[in-house]
């Protein structure tokens, strides 16, 4: 299976009494697919894995996977401690997605050996092609990102930690070593921003945020850095992605809240974040409908 396209990483609504609202969710996830995403990855940092317990998140991903109707790939969020990565996969597996993308362990920085076999026993725990994912506390080395990549099911490596040093080192070693195809991905927070700088190491696909609140600007974004048009994709990341980075980083957490909070004040009512994120507030959200309005002008 290869990915291509914007790929769309939906929030996982949650009703009035906090529950997960599966019918949103399908209708967030139709309308992203309908907009053209490539790929839906439910249940992932976007939509707060780490606040779901395993029964909701089977519920998410088995509403995703109705809602998109076999149209584009879905991939499932894993991680945490290792019982319940496992769980998780095979969750995912039993509600029908076509993949997992594998969150760090829970809390402990663990050293490169304990990486290869953190992902290699999740990996054990079904079939489902996986993708891993460098942050925080799970960043490997050139040397590891081989190891992982050469198991039979790993089909991707997504980056959100930043190091290009690093990843372009684990890009060139994987691809010089591993003898099948490997994607990478760009998947720091809002990462249209650094699209340039990762497309110049060799990794073209990224995770789409914006994409949950502003399809439009994220696929003008994306056509044009697929056609070479420099002097829009500078404009969209001087007037819209900047400004939409500097509100994010006021606050922990925004990357998901922030979010959330632009999709409800978009007409779906997905609700709040769960602790121990918070809500934005009314005035950073009427921020961020400036910088949005901003960004749709030009691509007016």
């Amino acid at each position: 299976m290869r990915l291509d396209g914007v790929l769309f990483f939906p929030v996982t609504p949650f009703t009035p009494t906090g529950t997960v609202a599966e019918d949103v969710l399908a209708e967030h996830v139709k309308h992203g697919v309908s907009a053209g995403a490539g790929g839906v990855f439910v249940a992932c940092g976007t939509g707060e894995f780490h606040a779901l317990d395993v029964d909701e998140f089977s519920r998410a991903v088995t509403a995703a996977v109705e809602a998109t109707a076999g149209r584009v790939p879905v991939f499932a969020g894993a991680g945490g401690p290792v019982p319940t990565a496992k769980r998780c996969a095979r969750a995912a597996a039993d509600a029908g997605a076509d993949g997992l993308l594998l969150l760090p362990p829970y809390l402990v920085a663990g050293p490169p050996r304990g990486l290869v076999r953190y992902v290699t026993e999740v990996a054990g725990a079904t079939e489902l092609p996986l993708i891993v994912y460098q942050r925080n506390n799970a960043v490997f080395t050139p040397e590891t990102a081989v190891e992982v990549a050469s198991l039979p099911t790993v089909v991707g490596f997504k980056d959100g930690l930043g190091d290009v040093d690093l990843l372009q080192r684990i890009v060139l070693a994987v691809r010089s070593r591993v003898q099948r195809p490997i994607q990478f991905f760009n998947g720091l927070p809002t990462a249209e921003l650094t699209v340039p700088a990762y497309r110049g190491i060799g990794v073209d696909l990224y995770s789409s945020a914006v994409f949950c609140f502003a399809p439009d600007i994220s696929l003008g974004f994306y056509d044009a850095v697929q056609r070479g048009d420099s002097d829009l994709v500078q404009s969209l990341l001087t007037s819209f992605y900047r400004p939409l980075v500097e509100l994010r980083d006021r606050v922990p957490g925004y990357a998901v809240a922030l979010v959330k909070g632009a999709v409800r004040r978009g007409g779906l009512d997905v609700g709040g974040v769960r602790p121990p994120l918070v809500d934005p507030t009314e005035e950073h959200l009427d921020e961020l409908e400036r910088i949005t309005a901003a960004g749709r002008a030009l691509l007016a």
